[in-house]
């Protein structure tokens, strides 16, 4: 029976991403981008067909180890785009540097500003980062790894929502800036959908997803005391 369920969730996962790729094409909004209307799709399937999180966990395991050959299928576009991302090798790190550390100040600024708890500032200076990277740093700085990853998957989320939309309406067409802006602030979900719009964007949204994830886990566990 446990087969059955499995193969089903995956089925259901699959066709609805497929499904909202279609209605994203046709109908172009942020509220349409596939991560967002996947989800949705997925989650109301599920309560209807009464699965319940621990059965369709397995075809999400399945699911997500294949995301390793796709990550590393990354370093394709990667090589081919090496000479652009040398040359704009120092606007780029510069770049990098100052969006990863304006992320974690306007997420604690606020989080202080609206007096949250320090368990959740400690998972918001988290929330730009990947979430294999974001949980062990999470357990350095003793942060709540289930609200941690709550947050980088509703920062990737929006990222990927929000994102191209928000840079076509401020005029940003540059694809290795848009793939900087997406790597730098969404990691992979912010990857996955900005890699659609071209080899180039893919490859530096890739970069700067990883480099992103390091910068980050180097600096927080250090500052994270005094911000808090």
């Amino acid at each position: 029976m446990s087969i059955i369920i499995t193969l089903y969730s995956m089925t259901i996962t699959i066709g609805s991403y497929l499904f909202s790729r279609m209605i994203s094409k046709k109908y172009g909004s942020p509220l349409t981008s596939p991560v967002f209307l996947s989800t949705v799709f997925v989650i109301i399937i599920l309560l209807f067909s009464h699965i319940s999180y621990e059965e369709y966990s397995l075809a999400k395991e399945v699911l997500t180890f294949l995301l390793g050959p796709a990550t590393v299928a990354l370093a394709v576009p990667l090589y081919k785009q090496r000479k652009q991302l040398l040359r704009y090798l120092i606007p780029a790190c510069i770049g990098l540097i100052t969006g990863t550390v304006s992320t974690i100040f306007s997420a604690l600024f606020l989080a202080k500003l609206f007096q949250l708890s320090d368990w959740v500032m400690r998972a918001l200076s988290l929330k730009s980062i990947t979430i294999p990277v974001a949980s062990e740093v999470a357990k350095i700085i003793k942060g709540d790894e289930v609200l941690v990853a709550a947050f980088v998957m509703a920062t990737g989320m929006i990222g990927a929502m929000f994102g191209p939309w928000l840079m076509n309406v401020i005029k940003i067409n540059d694809p290795f800036s848009r793939g900087l802006s997406m790597g730098t602030i969404a990691h992979g979900i912010g990857t996955a959908e900005v890699v659609k719009e071209g080899e180039l964007q893919g490859a530096i949204s890739a970069v700067a997803m990883g480099l992103a994830a390091i910068f980050t886990s180097l600096i927080i566990p250090s500052i994270i005391t005094y911000l808090i």
